[in-house]
């Protein structure tokens, strides 16, 4: 392996080249700094690596095995860990939303979860900065939140038909809704071509519409000098006897080297940042780095991401256009009405065949979709159409990323997912199936499908004030450690009811500029 900093000592040392790696190392190679960062999968080339097939584009997911548990199990994979240089913005389906304030205050307003120790207002320069680096396209007006408008680029157009079904069926019941906010080019950007809706977002997006960073950020990055390794497992965070982070340890081809760096920054997403935390413990630090707290790997949270899917007499055609081209947040905030707090998101989403008849074998519970059941229903698969859910689901402590007994190829215990639903969690998925229904019924369709799902990890290495009740301060520099920072959906609070991938890359950008406002006074 050909190493551009071997044996130096560089500036930065970044794990994962995911959303919140390649902001990273795109800022701070570009402030001239050494940056090094190393990502376990492999370096892609959208053209000749992808391919419009869902079978093959799963190793666009984690690959390796964890452990779950819990008494709701969840499905690791493609739906919510990315495997190579881009992360899970390579396989994401561009919806680019921003978090609302009540998201950062849930505790304060709600009287559940926890707040932040930032705000909406913290975020909000750093959301636009994103927005407009990769030229978010979006709707003239957006009617939730704080932010309405206007995105850099215009909305798309024109529609899926799915979006379209979505459409009639809210405007029926009365219910607001936009074409969604996506970071999938409208109109050219740079050196990339608008959107011609092959529809394959899931599986990488040969034409480089759609954003990444392994499009966007990391080779902005390679440009302005920083050094991307892929294929480079990292097995440890070292220290030295000052108790200061000194680089890490990785594998690459079945060789192991060590990075010495004067910042450690893990940005390896949800599981394996707190497993690497974790398995990285030492006398100094016997229960893992950065957990003096005891809360790393806990109250992570995912989305509850249920599908309902309703024939209709007409064909719809599922595969048709980006899958997500309608939204809306109408059932985002509590209301006293309901029996629950919170509330989510509804995308009109779009399904490749495979993807369809993979989530209607799951929906019969004790009577499974399947053999002759299935081949029926598949042969009318151009009939239905698809709402997808983003559902807030509140931390939790018992929900945990711990290390099994078992340990994988490089000697690292896999990681144990253990996570169950709460009970407001379960009322809330019910209560977003009923609105489902209902829009696809007003709609002209018959609700036939109900999928169990989930999608997006966040939390497990939460930031906040209080060293004794989280991680990491609100710029993920870790409590114990000062040289040792964490930048990933990980330090989420809570989850919110909306995609999360704006918010992390906003993150990213605000925990650059700290660090290179530090750095500059010599204070890291």
């Amino acid at each position: 392996m050909r190493r551009k900093y071997a044996g130096e000592t560089v500036d930065a040392v970044i794990v994962g080249a995911g959303a919140a790696g390649g902001v990273l190392a795109k800022e701070l190679s570009e402030h001239g700094m050494k940056v090094v960062i190393l990502d376990a999968g492999p370096q892609r080339d959208a053209q000749r690596d992808f391919a419009s097939d869902e079978l093959s584009m799963q190793s666009l997911g984690w690959q390796d095995t964890r452990i779950v548990g819990g008494s709701d199990p969840l499905q690791m994979g493609h739906n919510n860990s990315g495997y190579g240089i881009g992360g899970g913005t390579v396989h994401f389906t561009g919806v680019f939303l921003r978090f609302h304030e009540s998201d950062f205050q849930t505790r304060t307003i709600d009287g559940v979860g926890e707040d932040w120790p930032i705000t909406y207002d913290d975020l909000e320069p750093y959301y636009a900065k994103i927005e407009k680096e990769i030229a978010v396209s979006g709707p003239k007006q957006f009617p939730w939140g704080r932010f309405h408008g206007p995105y850099p680029y215009p909305e798309r157009d024109p529609i899926s038909p799915n979006a379209q079904i979505f459409s009639i069926g809210c405007e029926q019941l009365g219910i607001p809704w936009v074409v969604t906010p996506l970071a999938i080019l409208s109109a050219p950007f740079e050196d990339r071509p608008p959107c011609i809706n092959r529809g394959f977002c899931n599986q990488g997006c040969m034409p480089n519409a759609k954003f990444s960073t392994l499009i966007v950020h990391i080779p902005k990055a390679v440009r302005a000098g920083a050094e991307v390794l892929a294929n480079c497992r990292v097995t440890q965070v070292n220290t030295g006897a000052d108790g200061r982070v000194t680089g890490v340890t990785f594998v690459h081809e079945g060789q192991t080297y060590e990075q010495r760096a004067k910042l450690v920054i893990l940005s390896a997403h949800v599981v394996e940042t707190p497993r690497l935390l974790l398995h990285s413990a030492n006398a100094l630090y016997p229960q893992g780095l950065a957990n003096s707290s005891g809360w790393v790997g806990k109250a992570f949270m995912t989305h509850s991401s249920h599908d309902v899917y309703a024939r209709f007499n007409r064909e719809i055609r599922l595969y048709k256009g980006t899958p997500v081209l309608a939204t809306t947040q109408h059932f985002y905030d509590t209301s006293p009405e309901r029996d629950f707090v919170r509330g989510y998101t509804l995308h009109a989403h779009g399904a490749r065949p495979l993807g369809f008849a993979q989530g209607i074998a799951q929906s019969g519970g004790d009577q499974p979709v399947w053999g002759k059941k299935l081949r029926e229903t598949m042969l009318d698969y151009n009939y239905y159409a698809r709402i997808t859910l983003v559902g807030e689901v509140l931390p939790d402590p018992a929900n945990a990323i711990t290390l099994s007994e078992e340990k994988d190829s490089f000697g690292v215990p896999r990681a144990k997912v253990t996570f169950s639903y709460g009970q407001n969690d379960l009322r809330l998925i019910q209560h977003a199936i009923g609105q489902m229904s209902d829009i696809l019924e007003a709609a002209g369709g018959k609700s036939e499908f109900v999928v169990p799902d989930t999608a997006h990890l966040m939390g497990g290495c939460r930031m906040g004030h209080d060293p004794e009740q989280s991680v990491v301060n609100s710029y993920g520099q870790t409590h114990d450690i000062p040289n040792l920072f964490i930048c990933d959906a990980s330090i989420f609070v809570t989850s919110s009811g909306g995609n999360p991938t704006n918010t992390v890359m906003a993150l990213a950008s605000r925990t650059a500029q700290y660090i290179k406002e530090k750095s500059a006074r010599l204070e890291l």
